[in-house]
């Protein structure tokens, strides 16, 4: 697997870091969780707009 490193503002660190307490995550798997979630719905748009 390949590993990324991202730059966060400190908000946006801080807003992830308490959903993944919140659920019993580490931040990187939220932050996995939430760019597959974004992706997918992007290559949806994109179908979607292709028709």
């Amino acid at each position: 697997m390949k590993q990324y490193e991202i730059r966060l503002s400190e908000e946006t660190a801080v807003f992830y870091e308490r959903i993944a307490s919140q659920a019993g995550r580490d931040v990187e798997q939220v932050l996995s969780d939430a760019l597959f979630k974004l992706a997918g719905e992007l290559a949806l748009e994109a179908l979607h707009k292709k028709r």
